[in-house]
């Protein structure tokens, strides 16, 4: 199982590292329905997966320069507050520990949102290009306020099921600052804002005890050198090719999810 743990831990990180996408949207379910975890404890356990593998990539997409520190400033304003918000209504609720059929829908819904997100990329990028050509002065005054709103969402989401700060995450970036940001910084600073909202989302789960840390230790075995080997070629990813892979994956999982 160590094995198999360290060679689902690199496949996850190489995805990461090249799209930015591919953490949580595919760890989490690999626990659960592959490995047989608890909702709570696949949450749990691929959040600090997360935090983890993408510290190591941020490292290099910072020495590149591929990290917009403005727009990062803004998701965290919207996403930390969020995720410690969602963490204490876990803990008074209860929500994670007696409701599994709950956590699995919220997982396949988000996974889906995840999932036509990815496919319609391309469209989301030329409507908010669109506005950015025509309405000009009010897109940008919207910006600041929206990218806090998008970061609030992600702080949600990811704190709930572990998912979203990769796919959901570049789609509205790349609808908020379709100019700005390039594709290599669109990945790096979608990657960088994850680290500390898993980080802080990690550790309220273990607080809340869903982490398995021999689990753990197992995946970043493999997602670290993955993760380090995909931010290299990053820019010469064939992300035309990976995102609908993925995208088409994503739905099917959702639906095993979804109908339990």
């Amino acid at each position: 199982m160590e094995g198999l743990n360290a060679l689902a831990g690199f496949g996850v990180g190489l995805l990461v590292g090249l799209t930015g996408v591919g953490g949580g949207a595919l760890m989490t379910p690999i626990l659960v329905l592959l490995f047989g975890h608890a909702p709570a404890v696949a949450i749990g356990t691929d959040l600090w997966f997360a935090a983890l593998t993408k510290s190591a990539g941020s490292v290099l997409h910072h020495g590149r320069g591929t990290v917009d520190w403005e727009v990062l400033r803004r998701l965290w304003t919207g996403s930390l507050p969020a995720a410690l918000v969602t963490l204490l209504w876990l803990h008074v609720s209860g929500f994670d520990k007696l409701h599994h059929d709950g956590l699995l829908v919220a997982l396949g819904g988000v996974l889906l949102l995840t999932a036509l997100a990815m496919l319609f990329k391309a469209r989301i990028h030329a409507i908010g290009q669109g506005l950015r050509t025509h309405t000009p002065v009010a897109f940008k005054r919207a910006q600041p306020a929206l990218t806090v709103a998008a970061g609030a969402l992600l702080g949600f989401l990811v704190t709930l099921t572990s998912i979203g700060a990769g796919a959901l995450g570049a789609v509205m970036l790349v609808y908020l600052y379709p100019r700005r940001l390039t594709p290599a910084r669109l990945v790096g600073t979608d990657i960088l804002h994850a680290v500390p909202l898993t980080i802080l989302a990690g550790s309220g789960h273990l607080l809340l005890g869903n982490v398995n840390l021999p689990l753990l230790g197992s995946l970043l075995l493999g997602s670290i050198p993955g993760v380090l080997l995909g931010a290299h070629f990053s820019t010469r990813a064939p992300d035309g090719l990976l995102r609908p892979v993925i995208a088409g994956v994503l739905v099917l999982v959702a639906i095993k999810m979804l109908l339990g």
